[in-house]
Order: C-alpha cells, then structure tokens, then sequence
C-alpha cells in the first residue's frame, strides 16, 4: 500500500475505473476528479460505503475540479494518473470526430498532472487516443516512457471475445493480439492468434477470420450504436485498470498499449499500438513481435496515419 492513483473524468469511463482500482486493494489512495460540482465527491462517498461489503481498505477520494486548475491539489504525489476527461462518441461520430474539443480538455488535464504529480505515469483512454496520448505527452513533457495509450488491451479483448463467440470456446483459451492505431488503422494479428495453442487459421477459414477482424475493429462502434447514448465503459476501464496495475506493481507485464515507437519494426517518432512491458517507470521496452509481411505493412501504414494526424495536435 502506499501508492496514489488519479482517474480524471468521473463519467461512467472514469468511475467504472475508480471502482477497479479501489478494489484491487493495492493503493493507499484513489483520487476522482471532475469538473460537475459533486459528483465526484458523491461517487467517492458511494464507493468507500462498498468497502466493508466488497471488503478492501482503499480509501477514495473525490475532488471537483475548475477551469483554471482549481481542486487539482488533490491528485498530488500521484503515482499513476488516468485521464478518461473528454466527450464520448455518439451514433455515427467517429474518434477523429472529438479532436478538437478534447484537445483542449486533455491539454488542460495535462498541464494540472504536470503541476502537481511530476512524477505520474499517465495513461490516456480519452479519444480519438493515439492523437490525445501524443498530446498529453506534449503538454505534460514527461518523458515519453511515461506518457501511454489504452487501446490495444481492449481491442485484444474484443478481438478475443469475438473469437471465442465464434467458435464457441471458454475467453480463456483463446489468444489474440491487435496492434496499430484505435479506429480505422487499427491492425488484428491473425498469426499471433490461436486457441488452445492452435493457430486460428487452422480453425477458421480465412474469410471468417477477416469477418471477426472487421467486428473487432468496429467494436466500439458496435457498442455505440446499441446504447445511443454515451460509449463503452466496462472493457474499457478493465483495460485501463490492469494497465495502472502494472505500473502500481511494477510488474513487468507484456501488453499492448499505445506506446512511443522509435526504431521498432523499422517505424519512428510516433505513438501507435504495440506490445510492451509495463513497469513502475511506464513503457520499459517496447516487445517485437513476429508479424507476417501484410501485418507489418497495415502496421506501418497505421504509423503513417497517425502520424499525420499527431503533428496536428502540438497547435490544438
């Protein structure tokens, strides 16, 4: 115990992720910001009333926050920030449909974390993610290992799911991995894929594996369509959780993040969807995988995509 970690945004992204948090049991503290007068003090005091039941002593705190900066002396000392502040997609938006106003919620957030946790890692789910985790580093300036994206344990995750649906086979016998950017440059790896240690593509012909890829990449989309209002929460923020989880432990465990590239598969100086090792200090390294010639080349592609859009974001 002893660690601090802040979720900013208290929507049901942020506050599904304070939840996770908090009953992981391994922070002293979990601070809950948002700019709604209330709410997040409301959620902390809802959530600290579960403790005796879902028996965990994290303590979590909720902290309303103003437009320049006021009530973020709570997240001081934060050893871990997540920032889930911005708005979700409706019907028919895409990602790259929020970038101008959540640049300048996520720039704002940075700049606060900057000031009072220098120290943090921060991991960034707001959308469109690739662009808001390269801002975030921009205007934060931490170092870039510090500085990653959530997308890639979710999409894995759906990927997954849509694999074991489809064959109908146990989640946990079934591993996938997806890679590239969160939307429409985001690349599954069929050939890391298999269940129970067989290759997908021994089980399913190619056509149906292209199907699931499609689904996978349209997962948030899906999901979106179906509530009308407001996006995915309860995957989403398992996946941030365990990512948090990884720093707070220092674990050392692989997965796929929103990470900087430098070198890696033969890509620079962007932010995209790889694997890599989590630990205390953020990105350790970033893993290499064995991907097939098209793979490598949807995954460069994604590269270039991104890249384009992420040197945008330094003037947002």
């Amino acid at each position: 115990m002893g660690k601090k970690v802040t979720v900013v945004g208290a929507g049901f992204y942020g506050s599904t992720t304070a939840q996770r948090l908090a009953e992981y049991d391994i922070f002293s503290t979990v601070v809950l910001t948002d700019i709604v007068e209330g709410k997040p003090e409301g959620l902390a005091l809802d959530l600290n009333q579960s403790r005796p039941i879902e028996g965990f002593e994290t303590k979590v705190v909720g902290a309303t926050t103003g437009p320049n900066g006021e009530g973020y002396e709570a997240i001081e000392g934060s050893d871990v920030v997540v920032i889930t502040a911005g708005l979700p997609r409706k019907p028919g938006m895409s990602r790259m449909d929020l970038l101008g106003v959540n640049a300048k919620i996520v720039r704002s957030v940075a700049e606060n974390i900057a000031k009072y946790a220098p120290n943090a890692v921060v991991i960034v789910v707001s959308n469109p993610l690739d662009e808001m985790t390269a801002l975030a580093q921009i205007a934060t300036q931490f170092p870039k290992n510090r500085v990653l994206g959530q997308a890639g344990m979710l999409d894995s995750a759906r990927f997954t799911n849509n694999v074991a649906e489809a064959l109908q086979v146990p989640v946990s016998s079934v591993k996938t991995l997806t890679l590239g950017s969160h939307g429409d440059t985001m690349v599954p790896v069929p050939s890391q894929s298999s269940v129970n240690g067989k290759p997908l593509a021994d089980l399913l012909p190619a056509d149906k594996v292209e199907e699931l890829v499609t689904r996978t990449r349209n997962g948030g989309a899906e999901v979106v369509a179906l509530l009308k209002t407001g996006s995915a929460y309860y995957a989403p923020s398992a996946a941030a959780a365990r990512m948090a989880k990884a720093v707070a432990e220092d674990s050392g465990a692989v997965m796929p993040v929103c990470a900087w590239v430098d070198g890696e598969y033969g890509i620079s100086g962007v932010y995209l969807g790889v694997e890599a090792k989590i630990g205390a200090a953020g990105v350790q390294q970033v893993v290499e995988t064995d991907l097939t010639d098209a793979e490598l080349a949807g995954l460069k592609e994604a590269a270039e995509a991104v890249r384009a859009k992420q040197a945008d974001v330094a003037d947002l």
